[in-house]
Order: C-alpha cells, then structure tokens, then sequence
C-alpha cells in the first residue's frame, strides 16, 4: 500500500482551535460575512478606473495597482481569519451584472492581491480559471471536476487558498457544502482510533494528466500533516483511486477504503457540514489545508449566455513554511498554446476593458 510516516504520540492528539468548528452550530451565523458598502465599492470602482488608466496587463497587476483605501483592511482582516481562524470568509455584493465579465475579472484578480500570490491551476499555466460545465466526465481521468456538472464530494485543492466569484448561477442544485478539516480529523480519532495512522501514511493522488514532462503522472503526500502543529489536510478520493490506474503505485488496503468512507461520512453529515447557496456576486474565499469543499450536482439553463459560470483563483501564502503541506498549484508545461478545446475554459493575460 502506502509508506508510513513516524509521526509520533503527538501527532494523534485532536485539534483544537478556531479552526475546529460544526456546520450545524454556524448555521444562520454571518460572522464570517463582509457586506460591501456602498464605500467599498466606490473604492473598487476607483481601482479598476485606475487599472484601465495604467492599460496593465492581467497578469501584471498586483494590489499596489489596485488601491483600496477602507476596503484593504477589511481583506487583511479576513486573510487572518483565513489563515489563523476559521478558514474561510464570503464577500457578499460584488456587482457583476454591472461590470461585466471582463472587468468582474479585474476586480477579482486586484482582490485576490490582497490575499496572496496567484499560482497555476493546470499545465497550460493559466491563472484565472473559470469553472463550468463543459460536458466532460470524470470518468476520463483529462477530466477535472470544475469542468463538470456532476457532484463533488469534500475535497481539497493544490493551493493554499481557494477563491471562487460567482459570475452565474444554475438553474437548479450546485449548492457549496464546507467542512472544518480538523474536526474531521479529531472524529475520525474519536471514532476509528485504529485508523488514526493511516490519516499520516503517503498516500498516490493522480494529477489528471496535469503534469509537467519531468514529473511523474501522480504526487504524493500524507492525508494529515501538523507543520508547526497546525494541521494541513489534502484530500481527494477521486483522485486517490484513479492514481490506482498506474501499475507502479502502491495498491490501496481494504482499511485505506475504511478510512475514506469515515472521512467522506464525517464530512458529509450534517452535523459538520455548513451549506452554502452562493449567489450571484458571492465571493468565497477558503483555505484549502484548513477546509474541504464539496459541490452538488447541477442542472443548467439551456441558454449559453445563463449558464453556471464561476471565476477561480488559487493563491500561496509566500510566507507559509516551505513544508510537505505547501500547495503551489500546477506545474506548468513548456507550451505556446492550449492543447485542446477544454483547456480554452481558462483566462490568458489580457488587458482590462474600456
């Protein structure tokens, strides 16, 4: 199966923290929510005027180029609940009908600034995706979930931060669920204590075709690592037992099953779960070694112009401790172009709308 790791007595003691919360004790609870003013937004108005006036590429703009006098220190508030608090934050308000997707994509890319350093989310290095449904399956293992419609069970992504705008909804389902990682981790240690070590054995997770020349088709890393103590969950069932597809990965043992099953259990009661119906405008925000995220299968409208569309950004904390739990995307390739119709659902550099 997998190789172990010597994690130690300590590393089997529970969690404890902001960090360690139940969906059903936050439900109707907005704490973690920023309303936008009609201040801040004047301020975002402000910055993206002064993006266009500067005619800076996407991908060379950076907070410096987009000033938000008030609305600044709200995002390093929610950077620290981000990091040290809860786990996730919802900026509620962004007008995108109003802006449009070109200049909603500004605002989304000067915000995330704030936040942390945009990193690639596939081989083709874009770094502005764009989730929705392209009519592909996972069952083909090119295929990643945010091109499908299907549903997602919790899971986490390769980047220390997760954002996602809302630019669409669909006509029906989609609906976010969100799980606090660590009390995963501290049931599992309540309920399955024999199952507790395997949570910190290396485990094969497949990249989905997704990989530079150089690297191997799958990464590894353990379920749980406590990097200064703080726990670090990467997660992703699909992924696991599709890198089984490869004859030199470790076969995975009927108690590796045992231990996904009680995670995706655990993770989807709702006792743990918190659901989340974004809407339009809806920023989320979540840190991905903190959080596990799931998403419901959804139908969409018929009309090309209506359907389900969302922005997404991974983002690095550049002062994260260089760690096995450091998340850095996707390793790009050495390409001019994308490779196929699918990897077009991805945002190039391009300047700001007039």
């Amino acid at each position: 199966m997998t190789g172990t790791t010597d994690t130690g007595e300590a590393l089997h003691v529970p969690c404890s923290g902001p960090s360690v919360w139940r969906g059903g004790d936050l439900a109707n609870r907005e704490e973690w929510v920023l309303r936008l003013s009609p201040r801040h937004l004047a301020e975002i108005d402000a910055a993206l005027w002064e993006a266009r006036r500067r005619d800076l590429t996407l991908l060379k703009l950076t907070a410096a180029d987009f000033p938000l006098p008030t609305l600044a220190g709200e995002l390093e508030r929610i950077a620290g609940s981000l990091e040290h608090g809860r786990g996730f934050a919802i900026v509620k308000g962004l007008p995108v009908g109003r802006l449009g997707e070109p200049a909603a994509s500004a605002v989304f890319w000067g915000l995330g600034q704030y936040l942390g350093r945009p990193v690639p989310q596939n081989a083709d290095g874009h770094m502005l995706g764009h989730v929705r449904d392209t009519g592909r399956s996972l069952t083909d293992p090119a295929t990643r979930g945010y091109q499908t419609r299907a549903a997602l069970p919790f899971h986490t992504d390769r980047a220390d931060l997760l954002a996602l705008l809302s630019l669409r909804a669909p006509r029906t389902g989609g609906l976010t669920s969100l799980v606090s990682s660590a009390a995963v981790h501290n049931e599992v240690l309540d309920l399955r204590p024999d199952l507790a070590e395997r949570l910190y054995r290396t485990y094969f997770f497949d990249r989905r075709e997704e990989h530079a020349p150089e690297e191997p088709p799958y990464a590894t890393a353990p379920l749980v690592a406590r990097p200064e103590g703080a726990l670090s969950m990467r997660y992703n069932r699909c992924y696991l037992e599709s890198a089984q597809r490869f004859p030199e990965v470790p076969r995975l043992e009927p108690a590796d099953l045992e231990l996904f099953d009680l995670i995706d259990d655990v993770a989807g009661s709702p006792e743990f779960r918190l659901d989340i119906d974004l809407q339009v405008g809806d920023l989320l925000l979540l840190n991905t070694h903190t959080i596990m995220h799931a998403r419901a299968e959804f139908e969409d409208h018929d009309q090309p112009e209506l359907k389900r569309h969302l922005l997404r950004l991974w983002l690095a904390l550049p002062h994260r401790p260089r760690t096995e739990g450091v998340r850095d995307g996707v390793t790009p390739r050495d390409v001019i172009r994308p490779r196929n119709a699918a990897s077009q659902d991805e945002t190039n550099p391009r300047r700001y709308p007039t």
